[in-house]
């Protein structure tokens, strides 16, 4: 799946192309506990860089931080 939607997001910065949308916030949740159960790593940079383009936004930011105290009744837990 990982190779999927690397190659969607190949030349798109956000997943619609240039602009944060629905889909984003949609994908985001997804995406960060996918990362949790298997690390994109250096296999999927797209998918890294998206990722970090989506940590980078103070609302997701925050959103993971508000989070953090959850994260230890996740079952794939690795940080």
């Amino acid at each position: 799946a990982y190779g999927i939607v690397a190659l969607e997001m190949q030349e798109k910065i956000w997943a619609v192309g240039d602009t944060f949308t629905m889909a984003d916030c949609s994908a985001s949740p997804a995406l960060f506990y996918a990362n949790k159960v298997e690390p994109f790593g250096d296999r999927f940079p797209t998918l890294k860089r998206y990722h970090d383009r989506l940590l980078a936004r103070p609302s997701f930011a925050r959103v993971v931080e508000e989070a953090q105290p959850y994260f230890k009744f996740f079952p794939y837990n690795n940080g």
